[in-house]
């Protein structure tokens, strides 16, 4: 493939180059900017994608979205695996679409959302700036933000940062494209502590940039600077920003670090540009390791735990899926794959699993594949490179065009059941669903639906 070709189908990561001002020191915005920051918010917009400005747009009989009952506080929610389970969702939609809530207008950046509250949370551009962002989950009006001096300019991809931030109680941990790390107070936006993970741990970027979200494990946060100094995957004390322990002298991916059990060991579960691996959560020591090369180095999409030994690791670029199975070797574990071919080839869109079976966009096009024996299942409907979740045995794709699109999760075949144009413009942002309400955004606009079951 073309080096061109590459970096059109990985505008997702493109790079941030970071120029603090000043003496450096992050800027905390108070209530008098949050008109100039909103206007900053329209002009970037418009100055991004000039052909379609941003517009505020109200519901028509606009309603107050629930409480929020369960915090979706992490990337792709709890224990990152794509999947709303607090409460039964719509499974018959409106011809129209789901009940809109509110839309508004949000600044660049493919990052997505996160709750707690009573708020959504998630970084964005705006002009010069990455911004984290605090909004009012019932009404999407700004509720604070948090910036410093960081421009993302990419002429295939737009502007913005890639990181997903993370709630952990009262703190929001946000990672900027360059490694800017923030730890801020939830409620409010002030500072606590910030580092930048590249600079610190002498580190370079990687070429499409920072994208991974960072990880809260008890006291620690893991977050992924790369580099050969034995501090590619680092743990930090989440509430000092102190370094606790580092490991590997990996370069790393576009793939979040999780957390998982396997073999009835607790561990974190890392894919890095070359090999996915497992890490003792005390001190970042090797469990084990699978060569995972793909094309380019590109690793993004979310390994998934299938069984107590085994996991299921896919890749774009014509990689494809494995099933790897861990078994016991000494203090370690060895890892071989129990089948692997090209099925599902997921680039930067996780798939999720369902009653045996894998869901996932392949290339673009959503495939069914069975996690036991890998054979595909079906293969069918286009949605682009957008993203989707599970929940109330569907999946609830977000498309890459901004339609949220309602599929059985049936491996006996290919079901839509029911969609929309939800917002416009490219969407590769995932959804976040709480409290019965799915909170979706991308480049320019940002807006909230109804979508549990009364």
């Amino acid at each position: 493939m073309a080096a061109m070709a590459v970096v059109a189908a990985l505008v997702h990561f493109s790079i941030v180059r970071v120029d603090y001002a000043g003496s450096g020191m992050p800027r905390l915005t108070t209530a008098p900017d949050r008109a100039r920051q909103s206007a900053a918010v329209e002009e970037n917009r418009a100055s991004a994608e000039p052909a379609a400005p941003a517009v505020v747009e109200a519901a028509p009989r606009p309603e107050p979205a629930p409480a929020v009952a369960v915090p979706w506080h992490d990337f792709r929610g709890p224990g990152r695996l794509g999947i709303y389970d607090e409460a039964p969702i719509l499974t018959q939609w409106p011809a129209s679409g789901l009940t809109r809530i509110w839309k508004q207008p949000v600044g660049g950046g493919w990052a997505s959302f996160v709750t707690a509250h009573g708020m959504i949370f998630t970084i964005e551009q705006r002009r010069d700036h990455e911004f984290v962002a605090a909004y009012d989950a019932a009404t999407g009006k700004e509720k604070w933000t948090n910036s410093w001096a960081a421009h993302f300019d990419e002429s295939m991809g737009g502007d913005g940062p890639r990181a997903t931030p993370v709630i952990d109680a009262e703190r929001l941990y946000a990672l900027g494209a360059e490694g800017e790390l923030r730890c801020l107070e939830a409620a409010t936006g002030k500072l606590i502590w910030n580092k930048n993970i590249l600079k610190e741990y002498n580190a370079s970027n990687i070429t499409w940039a920072q994208s991974h979200s960072p990880l809260v494990v008890e006291e620690k946060l893991i977050v992924l600077p790369g580099g050969s100094s034995g501090r590619s995957v680092v743990a930090l004390d989440k509430m000092t920003g102190k370094l606790l322990w580092g490991s590997q002298n990996d370069e790393q991916s576009y793939t979040s670090p999780m957390i998982a059990t396997l073999n009835g060991k607790r561990q974190l579960v890392v894919v890095s540009a070359s090999r996915a691996m497992g890490l003792t959560v005390e001190d970042g020591k090797l469990l084990w390791e699978f060569p995972w090369v793909t094309d380019y180095n590109i690793n993004a999409a979310q390994p998934i735990v299938t069984h107590p030994n085994r996991f299921f690791i896919t890749a774009g670029y014509g990689h494809g899926s494995a099933l790897v199975e861990l078994t016991p070797g000494g203090d370690k574990f060895k890892a071989k794959a129990v089948w692997q071919n090209t099925k599902l080839k997921a680039k930067f869109n996780s798939p999720v699993l369902y009653q045996g079976h894998v869901y996932g966009l392949d290339e673009g096009i959503l495939a069914c594949v069975e996690v036991e024996t890998g054979t595909q299942k079906w293969k069918g409907g286009r949605y682009g490179y957008g993203q989707l979740l599970l929940a109330g045995g569907h999946l609830v794709v977000l498309t890459e065009r901004g339609d949220l699109t309602l599929v059985k999760a049936d491996p006996a075949k290919h079901t839509e059941v029911a969609s929309f144009n939800a917002i416009d413009g490219k969407t590769w942002q995932y959804p976040a669903i709480s409290g019965g309400v799915i909170y979706i955004r991308n480049t320019r606009e940002m807006a909230a639906y109804r979508i549990g079951a009364r």
